[in-house]
């Protein structure tokens, strides 16, 4: 995928978690390629103020592919990448062609050492600080938060004396010239961050039997409507590892649309599963709206693989040549 693009925009400034996502997700895919890229030179980055600024980038054609976070286990989604995801009149549809998982630790930084009490204001990314509120009252009792707009601009925050403390990343610290007063700070040992892959619309990459496909409903406002698009899921034996509403907002017409909303489905499997492919036709008839934001493979596989239907799709095959049928499943069948 990566071989022939020359630019790709990354939620910035650099030194952030997205940053060291994208490294991650090059060398995944180097390896996955053996296509022996190099990352320094074949692929240039531009670092953008928000995840809507980076999609932005690819929609307009001045990148290629736009790496963004998508969802933290602490926090759920990331609302500025699901809300940029959409497409509108005036913002055509983007696709994901691949994930990446970053563990997720912080380093507390300061322009100079300073004793925990004397830390008064910690800059830090709303993302971020609900990821360590618990670990920075414990280890600086003393201390509030203040926005910044990323975790490496938290950084560049307290090198400008806007803060005495930022939660930020070892990169990001070294950067801007900070030490580090506390390291692999967070309120879950276990917190990661899911990061994603954008790009204009294209065919997706081919099933790996460990894929992940993405879509966005909007429904009809009438009774069952939700029920009826999960259980095209579940009556084809689809799992379904992440649901999601936002408001139904339409910023480019000034409409807020108060009490509608639009739902992000993440399903196991591929579009070439029959099973996923038949759920997502069937949506297509029902659903108001449907948004298909891509098939691709899953970092760290979760939920249950979709049923096989090969065996039904080769009886099918069968009768249509006019074979015999002793058995439908696992007979005769010429």
């Amino acid at each position: 995928m990566f071989l022939d693009v020359p630019l790709i925009a990354y939620f910035g400034p650099p030194g952030t978690f997205t940053e060291m996502a994208l490294d991650q997700a090059l060398a995944q895919y180097e390896a996955r390629a053996g296509a022996g890229l190099d990352t320094t030179d074949e692929v240039r980055r531009v670092p953008m103020g928000s995840p809507a600024a980076a999609i932005a980038m690819v929609r307009a054609g001045d990148a290629d592919y736009a790496c963004v976070p998508i969802e933290s286990s602490l926090e759920g989604s990331v609302p500025v990448t699901m809300d940029a995801l959409v497409p509108t009149s005036t913002a055509g549809r983007v696709q994901v062609f691949a994930e990446t998982v970053l563990d997720i630790a912080f380093t507390i930084a300061a322009a100079t050492d300073l004793a925990p009490d004397a830390v008064h204001t910690i800059a830090a990314y709303p993302v971020a600080e609900a990821q360590v509120r618990t670990s920075i009252a414990q280890l600086f009792p003393n201390a509030r938060f203040v926005l910044a707009a990323s975790n490496a601009a938290a950084a560049e925050d307290v090198a400008a004396g806007r803060a005495d403390a930022a939660v930020t990343t070892g990169l990001a610290a070294d950067l801007s010239g900070l030490r580090a007063l506390a390291e692999g700070v967070s309120d879950a040992t276990d917190a990661v961050t899911r990061f994603v892959i954008v790009g204009p619309p294209a065919p997706p990459p081919s099933r790996t039997g460990t894929d992940r496909t993405g879509v966005i409903l909007e429904l009809s406002n009438e009774p069952g409507s939700l029920m009826a698009a999960m259980n095209e899921f579940a009556s084809r034996g689809v799992d379904l590892t992440r649901i999601e509403s936002r408001p139904r907002r339409e910023v480019e017409h000034g409409r807020s649309n108060a009490g509608e909303y639009r739902f992000f489905l993440d399903a196991v499997g591929h579009i070439d599963d029959d099973a996923v492919a038949e759920a997502l036709a069937a949506l297509h008839r029902t659903c108001a709206r449907l948004v298909f934001l891509g098939s691709w493979p899953a970092d760290r596989p979760n939920g249950s693989l979709p049923p096989d239907h090969g065996e039904s799709r080769a009886w099918l095959a069968a009768m249509r040549r006019g074979g015999a049928d002793h058995d439908q499943r696992g007979g005769e069948q010429s």
